[in-house]
Order: C-alpha cells, then structure tokens, then sequence
C-alpha cells in the first residue's frame, strides 16, 4: 500500500512485544499491506482519525447541550429540508 499522504516520511526505529508484533502481521495480512513496515504508519493515522473524530463529537455535544430548543427546530428544519433534497437529487 501506498502513502496516500502525500507527506515525506521519516524512518524510525522501535521495540514492540511479541504480542504487538504479531498484531502487526496480522493486519497487515488482513488490510493487504505491501510490507510490515508500512503497517504501523497505517495503525497510527487510524488511531488519529479516531481521536479526531472524537473531539468532533465531543465539540458537537457541547453545542448540541448547549443549543436552545429554536435553534434545535432550526436544525431539525435544515436536516429534513436537505433529506428531502437528497431524496429527489438520487431518483
């Protein structure tokens, strides 16, 4: 697998467990990737992913908490209007 990054890379060297190492070759077997090398970079940019998801999610709780029951509806408005939209853009 390629880097679809598009960033140089940086060559590093690090000890794992044997449990850690098997979990390595595991998925790189299972997400077909060229070599084991690649496949921390792969776990690491998944592992960010999740952790910039979860601050969306925790940003968005925060205004969702925080909304007002108007602006709510307004949400709820806009949501059912682009529903609607979608629904006759894909006929």
């Amino acid at each position: 697998m390629a880097d679809t990054t598009g960033k140089q890379r940086t060559k590093r060297s690090h000890n794992i467990s044997v449990e850690a190492e098997s979990s390595v070759r595991e998925v790189r077997k299972a997400q077909q990737v060229a070599s084991e090398s690649q496949t921390p970079g792969l776990l690491l940019r998944a592992a960010m992913e999740v952790h910039s998801k979860r601050a969306v999610d925790a940003v968005d709780k925060i205004y969702y908490d925080s909304a007002s029951d108007e602006e709510l509806e307004e949400e709820r408005s806009w949501a059912e209007f682009g529903t609607a939209q979608m629904a006759r853009l894909f006929r």
